[in-house]
């Protein structure tokens, strides 16, 4: 069987400021086909080919990602992603991510879109995990891309728990109507036992218990 080699370009960016104009993704649309995914069907990835090259520029600060491709940072917490368009110039924006593994996914569907098996993908399994539009629209693509990225979005682990684990009060004075039943507990621990009237120690037989408490006469 012959075996092919995929060659995964480089990102030979534009030096300059990204486009302003952030397409928001719309929500996911029922009526979306995209292309099926053959099961023998394989592409390169970032992991099985060269290391990315420095940037030649060095008047600016470094924004690519160090591993994913098409994913660039932005005003320092912002990932965002773009594609060239096969054989132009032109390039097709696919928005801005919260994290860099969501641009990294809108990328490989866009790529996929655009190269087919020449793609070069940032996971392996975005071919059989991700839906490829059918079309090279740039609309179709950028939808696609915002599908892509929402389905990696990562969940909140910052919430608070459950109302049944928090801890449990119960405020006993009101329960019981007395307001005032913690501060009298308290000072009735303050005063003397009351006095054993009727007993003497003379009256006390030899065998008695006596008591530990010492009464103030």
């Amino acid at each position: 069987m012959e075996s092919k080699s995929f060659y995964c370009e480089s990102d030979d960016y534009v030096a300059g400021e990204l486009p302003d104009n952030n397409w928001s993704p719309s929500s996911p649309s029922n009526n979306f086909t995209g292309r099926a995914i053959s099961e023998g069907e394989t592409y390169a990835t970032v992991a099985t080919s060269s290391p990315k090259r420095r940037a030649g520029r060095r008047k600016f600060r470094e924004t690519r990602h160090p591993v994913y491709k098409g994913v660039r940072r932005r005003n320092g917490e912002k990932w965002v992603c773009e594609v060239r368009e096969p054989n132009k110039k032109s390039r097709i924006w696919l928005g801005t991510f919260p994290t860099p593994e969501m641009a990294a996914r809108a990328h490989d569907v866009a790529a996929m879109a655009l190269r087919g098996r020449s793609a070069c993908l940032n996971f392996a399994d975005s071919a059989s995990l991700l839906a490829v539009p059918s079309s090279t629209d740039a609309k179709e693509i950028q939808r696609a891309a915002a599908e892509a990225a929402e389905a990696f979005r990562p969940t909140p682990t910052s919430e608070m728990k459950c109302s049944d684990e928090l801890p449990f009060y119960m405020d006993e004075e009101a329960e019981l109507g007395m307001p005032a039943l913690l501060a009298n507990m308290a000072e009735g621990m303050l005063l003397s036992p009351p006095h054993m009237s009727g007993s003497s120690w003379d009256e006390m037989e030899s065998d008695a218990d006596v008591s530990l408490w010492s009464y103030s006469i």
